[in-house]
């Protein structure tokens, strides 16, 4: 059966401009964007070949065109609409904080964090400096360690920060598992850094931790 024959309420398309992005599920947004499926299959049973395949939407985004393409009915064309369609979302979210723009809510910061560094295969740290009202000065990412772990030093990240003559800093970085628990590691780097940067009068506001689905904070663990 044909999408077009299938009840209006189970139709991607339809179903999200009547109930909202929100009520489609994995398949049916992944169905809309490959518009249309194969012989036998409609693109909601493509959606979802593909989805088993690969596991969740992450490691289909992820993969690369060999990879993709060995899916029957795949190919370069649509593997460039869902790399597009990615590189949109993660524009979007990357627009949600800019320089001078003041962190007035937790959430725009993990929005924009977790545009920045999820996708990352190995561990990244980053920071996020601000100056004295909580204004954004910068964005920068520090150290690149391995699917594992980064090696941070409090050093280089005191130097950075005197740089920007930055008041306040919240850092950040990924756990390629995408399970976006602290770690004992993380919680004695971030002690280090916390009593370095007390030495030059800079507030440690936050360390964010990106994982697949969530975005977990030192502070709003109490961590801090």
């Amino acid at each position: 059966m044909a999408i077009t024959d299938w009840p209006v309420e189970e139709r991607p398309r339809e179903k999200m401009l009547q109930m909202g992005p929100g009520s489609l599920s994995d398949g049916e947004l992944l169905a809309i964007f490959l518009r249309v499926g194969v012989p036998g299959k409609t693109a909601v049973d493509l959606a979802r070949e593909l989805l088993s395949e690969f596991g969740d939407l992450r490691q289909l985004l992820d993969a690369d065109l060999a990879v993709f393409s060995k899916i029957h009915g795949m190919g370069p064309a649509k593997y460039v609409q869902l790399q597009a369609a990615l590189e949109v979302g993660k524009r979007y979210l990357e627009k949600s904080i800019n320089a001078g723009d003041a962190i007035t809510s937790p959430e725009k910061i993990k929005q924009f964090l977790k545009a920045k560094m999820r996708a990352y295969q190995q561990e990244v740290f980053s920071c996020v400096y601000l100056d004295n009202q909580h204004r954004i000065l910068d964005y920068k990412e520090l150290f690149y360690g391995t699917i594992d772990g980064a090696s941070v030093y409090p050093r280089e990240v005191v130097k950075q920060t005197l740089a920007f003559n930055a008041a306040a800093v919240i850092f950040a970085h990924n756990h390629p598992s995408g399970i976006a628990e602290p770690s004992q590691s993380d919680k004695q780097i971030t002690e280090r850094l916390v009593k370095a940067l007390n030495l030059v009068d800079v507030r440690v506001l936050d360390h964010m931790i990106v994982g697949d689905d969530e975005v977990v904070s030192f502070a709003e663990r109490g961590l801090l």
